[in-house]
């Protein structure tokens, strides 16, 4: 499988234009256009994704739709790479010495398939001593423009984070339950309560 999928510089481009946007159907055309390439390359590339099942593909008129197949096995972790390269995520990465002691760093799958946040959502979620919020700030502003979405972000030091998944506390309880990509940090560390 994995030699199927990282061999194309053309495959990766789809991934990460159908990865960044799981709900949203592409057409042949529209890919190219997306991908800047040619389209028997971009043919040749959704065929192979066709065949491991990553990829849906459905027709509407004479146009044939491909979509990200979010039931996919590989879907997950396919989105926690992306996200780590394109996005909030890459931003949080590259800017990470500008952002001072951070110990973990999350995103919400839920924020990166697409979905709009409600007021009870954390999106973003940063446990570090003395981040710096100015920093911090400008990158959620940055993406919250680019996107035409609200991103939900909380900051906690990491002691207090230590105590309340000790004491078992409702937020970092949910946070604990929610599905995340962790762009800093062990996940398995993250979750351990000791």
């Amino acid at each position: 499988m994995l030699k199927d999928l990282f061999v194309s510089e053309v495959r990766v481009k789809i991934l990460k234009t159908l990865l960044t946007n799981p709900d949203k159907p592409y057409h042949v055309r529209g890919l190219v256009r997306a991908v800047k390439t040619e389209i028997n390359a971009v043919r040749r590339e959704l065929d192979r994704m066709i065949n491991i099942s990553l990829l849906r593909k459905r027709q509407s008129g004479n146009r044939i739709y491909y979509s990200v197949n979010t039931s996919s096995i590989y879907f997950p972790e396919l989105l926690s790479m992306v996200a780590k390269e394109e996005g909030l995520g890459y931003d949080i990465i590259r800017n990470l010495k500008k952002l001072g002691d951070v110990r973990f760093a999350m995103v919400s799958r839920a924020y990166l398939r697409g979905r709009q946040s409600t007021a009870l959502d954390v999106d973003l979620f940063l446990v570090g001593d003395n981040v710096n919020l100015p920093v911090l700030q400008e990158i959620i502003k940055r993406h919250e423009q680019m996107t035409g979405r609200e991103i939900n972000y909380t900051v906690m030091p990491e002691e207090e984070f230590m105590f309340r998944k000790r004491k078992n506390d409702s937020f970092t309880s949910k946070l604990l339950s929610q599905s995340r990509t962790m762009l800093i940090g062990d996940e398995e560390e993250f979750c351990t309560v000791y």
